[in-house]
């Protein structure tokens, strides 16, 4: 198993060594520098997500911790940054992370604390939706100033959303499938609204251990707990005056729902072990690839919480679902990965092109783009083939389309898009084709389940509300399964 890499920044010696060793025996990989000028530029020259996290001190000759925060974040704003702080400095620390800092640490620090924070931004790292790249030019559009890409009719909706929500203050819950992009649907929100100069401060609530999640959240007082060396802010606190991203909700303890509530509610909160009431104004904004009103069946949700989340709902698309902007996602994801890798690859032949159309993406946007990067890098010409392609685009695209979790798919009927006599280009057979795909695979999924759609729709790999839009949208809604 690869272990997450590290990259330690630090201009002192002795903690570059000690710390270092530390976390190589905790299981890391850890890579030092001495100042934030190399460290940047070892960053700027790697391949995308080679360090897991960055962990920097504050105060270093030349570029200081600040200046390395936001050239990182800048660069991809993705990528976990722990800052280091010794005494005295806490307040310099917590305008660190209101600027997009993931943590951070005081010196002396503790060898149980430092692990904890690590694992939680590695696993932060990996959960994080797709990657922005270097921020695209001035626009009105927070969704384009976000990097969002494609003009399907789908996300032209989730664009008309935003524009309409991004200057109101309702809270929004953004759904959705895992890859679909969902930070960047809240990042674009906040670009979009009143409080764009504010910070935006973001939670996987998933990542972190049930019982530290009230900590994370409100803060807590010195003493509140074992290990609590010092008081400490919550997210609530370091949103204030811009916006909280609570992302993997349902993840959210039952126990600590109700003060969620209560504090998105009344915009105020305690810290744990404090006394003194801290009013805070900010905007929510949550997330998840659940479906709530399931989880909600299931007794561990609230079913309040949920109406107080859900004012302003957003649901991403799967990349299946919007396979019409393939083409538009493969040239930006190229063209990223040229300027990252130092290559001049200028896309995917036609025979690719139609193979990545077939299939049926259930990483979504995530997948595809770890996949152009992988091409890109090991690209031999200026125009990558479908041979070059990996052996599960390898089978006939009419074939691949159907692949996935519903047993009995690759005995589908193939799907053929005679482009001639139909007289349509590559655009929209594509989109023909991917329609025909879904209603083979949803027919053959309700055949097999005697028309259950809650059954269908985990043999999808889908939501049931997602299976019934699509049900919906396809005339299947009504209609009893077939018997071939």
């Amino acid at each position: 198993m690869t272990r997450p890499r590290i990259l330690l920044v630090d201009d002192e010696p002795n903690l570059r060594k000690v710390l270092g060793a530390l976390l190589e025996q905790d299981g890391f990989e850890v890579h030092a520098e001495e100042a934030a000028e190399p460290a940047l530029a070892r960053v700027r020259a790697s391949p995308s997500d080679t360090f897991d996290a960055v962990i920097t001190d504050l105060r270093m000759p030349g570029m200081d911790g600040i200046a390395l925060l936001r050239a990182l974040l800048s660069y991809d704003p993705h990528l976990p940054v722990i800052v280091l702080t010794a005494h005295g400095t806490v307040d310099s620390a917590v305008e660190a992370v209101k600027l997009g800092a993931f943590d951070y640490l005081e010196k002396p620090f503790d060898r149980a604390h430092i692990r904890a924070v690590l694992e939680r931004a590695v696993a932060t790292r990996v959960r994080s939706g797709p990657s922005m790249g270097a921020p695209a030019a001035e626009t009105d559009d927070p969704s384009v100033a976000v990097g969002m890409v494609g003009d399907s009719p789908a996300m032209q909706a989730v664009r008309e959303v935003i524009r309409t929500a991004a200057k109101s203050p309702s809270t929004v819950l953004i759904t959705g499938e895992s890859g679909t992009g969902k930070e960047l649907v809240a990042r674009a929100l906040h670009l979009g609204s009143d409080r764009a100069d504010g910070p935006f401060i973001r939670l996987n609530c998933a990542a972190i251990p049930p019982g530290l999640v009230e900590s994370e959240l409100f803060g807590h007082e010195k003493g509140a707990f074992t290990g609590a060396v010092s008081s400490r802010p919550g997210r609530f606190e370091l949103a204030d005056g811009g916006t909280l991203f609570l992302d993997e909700i349902s993840e959210i303890p039952l126990s600590i729902q109700v003060k969620l509530l209560r504090a998105i509610q009344e915009s105020e909160f305690e810290r744990v072990g404090g006394v003194k009431t801290i009013r805070a104004d900010l905007r929510i904004i949550a997330a998840t690839n659940r479906d709530l009103v399931e989880v909600i069946a299931e007794k561990r949700f609230r079913e309040d919480l949920y109406y107080r989340l859900n004012v302003v709902p957003i649901r991403l698309p799967a990349l299946r679902e919007r396979i019409e902007d393939l083409p538009a996602l493969l040239a930006h994801f190229v063209e990223r990965c040229n300027a990252r890798l130092g290559k001049r690859v200028r896309g995917f032949d036609d025979d690719a092109l139609a193979r990545l159309s077939a299939y049926p993406w259930p990483g979504n946007i995530r997948e595809l783009e770890n996949l152009v990067e992988r091409m890109v890098l090991f690209a031999s010409s200026d125009v990558i083939l479908a041979a070059e392609l990996p052996e599960a685009f390898q089978a006939d695209p009419s074939r691949t389309a159907g692949a996935g979790p519903v047993s009995g798919a690759g005995h589908l009927p193939q799907v053929r898009v005679p482009l001639s006599s139909l007289g349509m280009d590559l655009k929209e057979a594509v989109r023909l084709g991917s329609r025909m795909v879904e209603e083979v695979l949803i027919r053959e999924a309700l055949q097999q389940t005697g028309g259950n759609v809650t059954r269908s729709a985990r043999l999808l790999g889908i939501s049931r509300r997602s299976l019934q839009s699509k049900m919906k949208e396809l005339g299947l809604r009504d209609e009893p399964p077939r018997a071939d």
